[in-house]
């Protein structure tokens, strides 16, 4: 906790949560509260961040600090909705598992949660997750769902001199891509309590995706110029056909 104590650690969180929430109240339908709090290993375990070393300190649980912010907030802000946030929440497993089970305490608890956001950064190597269920399943624990950071990426060529283009490896890759951006659209508007669908960038020209993940790109809507990709065309068409 570096050069502060636990308890002053939980007064600068506590602090930063009513000041940003108390300044922009009235202002903001959704907040993401708390954001990627499980790391992806096999237990779906908890991130022992900062705040959570912080709370064991104070000889409380390290989760706590969670239900705390989200107390705060709701406090600073009553009609927000107030949202947990994390990746990888889209496929069934140890980490969603573990994610459900969390919010089923946090609302057990009675702690203000609105709702839980699913990043939705998807990646063709590892198929397509069963996304529409899982929305579904947090959403019948009386939530709203959202998909918050959408983006579809994919290994791309590289060119002789070693730097990549953002142009897909694999033809039929590039197909899959159009098919997921559809479906995870189709599948937000096919759970009610889906509220807000959300792209995570512009155009490939400034992805992030490049940057984290050596040989892969080609993930957003636009292309290096600026001109939309057949993806774009396939988000209007569902909007089109939920018309």
């Amino acid at each position: 906790t570096g050069d502060y104590s636990a308890e002053e650690l939980r007064v600068i969180l506590e602090n930063h949560v009513r000041t940003v929430a108390g300044h922009f109240a009235g202002d903001i339908q959704q907040w993401d509260v708390v954001n990627e709090i499980f790391n992806d290993d096999a237990e779906g375990s908890f991130r022992e961040t900062v705040w959570y070393q912080a709370y064991e300190e104070l000889g409380l649980p390290g989760e706590q600090y969670v239900a705390d912010v989200f107390r705060w907030a709701h406090e600073a802000d009553p009609n927000a909705l107030l949202f947990y946030n994390d990746y990888n929440l889209e496929f069934t497993g140890p980490k969603s598992n573990a994610a459900y089970a969390f919010v089923q305490e946090l609302l057990a608890d009675g702690v203000p949660i609105h709702g839980v956001g699913f990043q939705g950064h998807l990646d063709t190597q590892y198929g397509y997750p069963d996304l529409r269920n899982n929305l579904q399943r947090f959403a019948d624990l009386g939530l709203e769902v959202a998909l918050t950071e959408v983006d579809i990426r994919t290994y791309v060529a590289q060119k002789p001199n070693g730097t990549y283009t953002n142009t897909p490896v694999e033809p039929a890759e590039a197909g899959q891509q159009v098919d997921w951006w559809a479906q995870t659209l189709e599948d937000c508007l096919a759970v009610e309590a889906c509220n807000s669908y959300t792209v995570w960038g512009v155009s490939d020209a400034n992805s992030w995706i490049p940057g984290w993940f050596t040989g892969q790109g080609a993930g957003l809507l636009y292309d290096m110029h600026n001109n939309p990709k057949p993806q774009y065309e396939a988000l209007l068409e569902v909007l089109r056909d939920a018309a």
